[in-house]
């Protein structure tokens, strides 16, 4: 008995060593891997339209699909190396789970319960959101307050559900909700008037008003019920790849305070000022900190641009949903888009 005891209590201690040891080393390898692979694998959304959706030509482009090419640019040195793996919401963390991913960009909301209970981590807040509605203009509502008794589309695994059931009991607005799986289910449910209203991030409301049939006839109504923070999502346990993705954003954001553009970024390399010189490598090892060329920000923002470039081609002034920044802003302009800073 004794001997069985011991043999069992030292086996027993090995494994405990063994997946002690285990856990840490293949949790600190998604760097290698993606290096060993050569090929970034970023799970996006299967089409909103100024956030990730493929071309006429089958190339894939968007705000959340030039945060994933960002990556890879700075880790790979080619933004054109990343397979788009298309995701609806309940695949979407299954997948980065079980490692089909290396990393979530894809309009995905942080919550308590999402970042503490899944084994996942909300890497920064890429774009700050808040859900809305969106009706026919003849129906003439003025306001989400008036949408007492009415048939509301919703999608099926996403927080936009529990938002709205709160908001409806808050106003005793007694409406009735339908639910489907994706979002195109929701869109062409509003344009078929099988409901009043569809409520989603806004973000998204203006990209499914492009979809319809006829997009004049429908607004997207001013109210904001709750707050949608949305970002980059990686597994948990493995810091030094969160490290390079949260500091790649970092890198977008400070290349926006400092006037840094894709066009122009070549003109810095004489710069003096040392917050430029530390941004794109000319002096420091921060590259080296998070196992990147000490390059690594000029290799992200040649890819890309900086975040206001990525904001106003996709989604902002210069693309079809024309969405303002708002709170997407810099904070030196109003907004919350803050930077931790390079040094």
């Amino acid at each position: 008995m004794r001997f069985r005891t011991s043999k069992w209590t030292a086996l027993l201690a090995g494994l405990v060593i063994a997946f002690a040891s285990a856990g840490p080393i293949s949790a600190q390898q998604t760097v290698d891997v993606i290096k060993k692979r050569d090929i970034l694998h970023c799970g996006v959304n299967t089409g909103v339209a100024g956030f990730s959706a493929p071309d006429d030509k089958g190339r894939w482009t968007g705000f959340d699909v030039d945060i994933c090419r960002s990556v890879a640019a700075a880790v790979l040195g080619n933004g054109e190396k990343v397979r788009f793996v298309p995701l609806s919401s309940k695949e979407r963390f299954t997948a980065l789970q079980s490692g089909e991913i290396d990393m979530l960009s894809r309009q995905t909301t942080q919550t308590m319960s999402r970042d503490t209970g899944l084994g996942l981590t909300f890497v920064a807040i890429a774009y700050f959101d808040g859900q809305g509605f969106m009706v026919r203009k003849s129906l003439g509502v003025k306001s989400a307050k008036d949408l007492k008794g009415a048939t509301v589309c919703l999608q099926a695994g996403t927080t936009n559900e529990q938002n709205f059931a709160d908001f409806t009991r808050a106003n005793k607005l007694e409406t009735k909700s339908v639910v489907f799986e994706t979002a195109d289910e929701t869109q062409k449910a509003l344009d078929a008037g099988r409901c009043d209203t569809i409520s989603s991030d806004a973000s998204q409301l203006y990209s499914q008003r492009l979809k319809m049939s006829k997009a004049d006839d429908f607004i997207v109504l001013p109210e904001i019920i709750s707050k949608e923070p949305l970002g980059p999502v990686v597994r948990q346990g493995d810091a030094a790849w969160m490290n390079v993705v949260k500091w790649t954003f970092n890198a977008l954001l400070i290349a926006e305070e400092l006037g840094i553009t894709k066009a122009n970024i070549d003109n810095f390399q004489s710069a003096t000022a040392p917050d430029v010189r530390r941004l794109l490598g000319l002096e420091g090892e921060f590259g080296k900190s998070i196992g990147l060329d000490t390059d690594w920000a000029v290799k992200a923002i040649k890819a890309v641009g900086n975040y206001a470039e990525i904001y106003e081609s996709n989604v902002g002034s210069g693309s079809r949903l024309k969405i303002d920044r708002g709170l997407n802003k810099l904070w030196s302009a109003g907004g919350l888009q803050y930077a931790a800073p390079i040094r």
